[in-house]
């Protein structure tokens, strides 16, 4: 998703509409040269209609279309939870969304000439969001699950200037668009060395998820009856490959660099978010379908030394930067007999008396969000499910320093614009 080289693109490549059906070749040229642009297109209501989409990762997966370097890509891509959220949906409906279907993915996409070992260079070039979007509190899921159980949901009304919500009056949300998920297929390797890490971490208690058939796509390779329904992986958590990197940073602009391990590649892209706040604390972002354009390069032999996704840009991140804002600071600091949520599974019983936690981002993190959650009620009289969701949409957490133990530092900012005057 990042900037390597300038280069222009015609606007008949930027916004061109692809047809229902396979994946195909666009007939307008793109200006400057170049191959024309490639569209995967969508089709039905869901994944499971949709050939040009998956939702598990695995290198049995086959390629829906192929690329060249240099080559302009269209996505047409589907909200995060492949659901049938509206306008009109109220809290109640959450308890119908099947996690099993999260995440679904356009693609994968081979891009010939591209070796295990190499690097893709995946450039954004443009993000146009759909007209309806959503943040939702799912009880068990999110940064702060433990303080809200209860479900909630924001529906957002889109447009390429800004969002705004009915269930959040009084905030407008500036677009800054980026793909939530965007990835290669991992190798055999990669997959068998991901699930023997995370089962250990399983089998310790820790919060994985492991291979699960059921909603699997493809059927065919990951479902119930699938060649490898034991090996495909989930997408909810982000690895070597990248997949649901959740990096707000990947601005239109930016390039992302992601080694390959297989031939081909196979670049998918979804999951793509209208804006975000570093964190993504209520385990949401503004959720949306789009249509993604990308480039692509590779950059022979250089997975040797990008081993996990890195990426670079310009100027883009500038945009980013509030105007105004209000901050809060946070501390590895607790209540003496809790036990933090996230470190339950390691049975420690030193954690419970204390009331300070070495070197802990997490709980310095939580402090900084639950009290800009509070300034936020308390100053603009929202209530604590609103502020949970504005923070997960527009509050960034950035750290502020690793090395004066026992207490590092997380500031939670506020971009004030936000709020009407």
């Amino acid at each position: 998703m990042l900037l390597h080289r300038s280069w222009r693109i015609g606007a008949a490549a930027l916004f061109l509409i692809g047809a229902v059906g396979a994946a195909q070749a666009d007939t307008t040229s793109v200006k400057g040269g170049g191959p024309p642009a490639l569209v995967v297109a969508k089709m039905g209501k869901h994944c499971a209609d949709d050939k040009n989409c998956f939702n598990r990762y695995h290198p049995a997966i086959k390629p829906v279309a192929s690329a060249v370097p240099g080559q302009v890509i269209i996505f047409h891509t589907r909200d995060a939870l492949d659901s049938e959220l509206n306008f009109k949906s109220i809290p109640a409906d959450l308890s119908a969304i099947d996690l099993n279907l999260v995440h679904p993915m356009t693609g994968p996409v081979h891009i010939k000439g591209a070796k295990r070992g190499d690097v893709l260079a995946v450039t954004l070039v443009d993000i146009k969001p759909d007209v309806y979007g959503y943040t939702v509190i799912l009880p068990g899921f999110g940064f702060l699950r433990d303080k809200f159980n209860k479900p909630f949901i924001a529906s957002w009304s889109l447009t390429r200037l800004a969002a705004t919500s009915k269930q959040i009056p009084g905030v407008t949300i500036p677009f800054n668009g980026f793909m939530g998920s965007v990835g290669v297929l991992p190798g055999l390797p990669e997959v068998k060395k991901i699930l023997k890490r995370e089962a250990m971490l399983g089998s310790a208690g820790g919060v994985v998820l492991l291979p699960q058939p059921v909603g699997a796509m493809p059927k065919s390779v990951c479902g119930p009856k699938g060649s490898h329904k034991n090996a495909c992986l989930r997408t909810i958590p982000p690895r070597e490959n990248g997949g649901n990197m959740d990096v707000k940073q990947m601005q239109v602009g930016t390039t992302l660099l992601l080694p390959c391990f297989i031939d081909g590649c196979g670049l998918f892209v979804g999951d793509v978010h209208y804006a975000q706040g570093d964190g993504e604390v209520s385990g949401t972002a503004i959720e949306m379908g789009a249509v993604v354009t990308v480039k692509v390069e590779i950059r022979k032999g250089l997975g040797a030394y990008v081993k996990v996704p890195h990426f670079e840009g310009g100027a883009q991140l500038k945009k980013l930067a509030p105007e105004k804002f209000y901050a809060t600071t946070g501390f590895p600091i607790k209540k003496a007999g809790t036990i933090p949520i996230y470190l339950a599974y390691l049975d420690s019983k030193k954690l419970g008396p204390l009331t300070a936690l070495s070197e802990d981002l997490t709980m310095a993190a939580r402090n900084a969000l639950l009290a800009i959650i509070d300034y936020m009620v308390r100053t603009k009289g929202l209530t604590p499910e609103q502020a949970y969701i504005v923070a997960s949409v527009a509050v960034d957490l950035r750290i502020g320093q690793l090395v004066d133990v026992p207490n590092y530092i997380v500031s939670a900012v506020l971009p004030l614009t936000i709020f009407d005057k």
